[in-house]
């Protein structure tokens, strides 16, 4: 049985690949197609949602304070980290596919307001790391931790059709950010 680093390295790489090839896909194939102004409302409410929420909405933005006042030294190293809930029990395909759907919605917020730091983290390696918390209280500790310093902080609720209750935060993207302000955040979490 493959480990569960293993199928999250694999979403990770699959979605940056597709991120990269959706690039020149006729509009219609973009996530534009998805109605994310509705996307914290239930799915029988918006049938434009997919199954796993893959967006946030404006108030993130506006929690996250001054994304574009991050500015790494040139040689300094950032992260993007994926603090997955341990207690929801997820399967290994649902946690690849909210790690995803975390990374994305990262790369999204920070290509609006901070794209240069995002050019920066794909200049020196991407780097991406799972890690995981116990709840959903901590998670959001968490995200307050992170927006408090003006890092990009985006937690994904799931649309609750497979495994999880809907609503349920089941990833939180933090970053990228140099890897000095990340790691006062999660330096503590443990390794997925």
């Amino acid at each position: 049985m493959q480990s569960v680093p293993f199928f999250v390295a694999l979403a990770l790489g699959s979605a940056s690949l597709g991120y990269f090839l959706g690039r020149g896909a006729v509009p219609s194939a973009t996530p534009a197609a998805v109605d994310y102004k509705h996307a914290n409302e239930p799915a029988s409410e918006n049938p434009r949602v997919n199954e796993d929420r893959g967006d946030s909405d404006e108030s993130d933005a506006e929690a996250d304070g001054d994304l574009d006042r991050i500015q790494p030294e040139p040689a300094e190293e950032c992260k993007l980290v994926l603090v997955v809930r341990s207690d929801l029990d997820m399967s290994t395909g649902k946690v690849a596919a909210q790690c995803a759907h975390a990374t994305l919605a990262c790369y999204k917020a920070l290509s609006r307001t901070n794209p240069s730091l995002l050019r920066h983290w794909e200049r020196t390696g991407q780097t991406k790391v799972a890690l995981r918390c116990d709840s959903e209280d901590e998670m959001l500790l968490l995200q307050a931790q992170a927006q408090s310093l003006n890092i990009c902080a985006r937690s994904i609720q799931d649309a609750g059709r497979t495994q999880i209750a809907a609503g349920s935060r089941t990833v939180l993207g933090i970053g990228p950010a140099p890897v000095r302000l990340v790691n006062q955040i999660t330096g503590m979490l443990r390794l997925l």
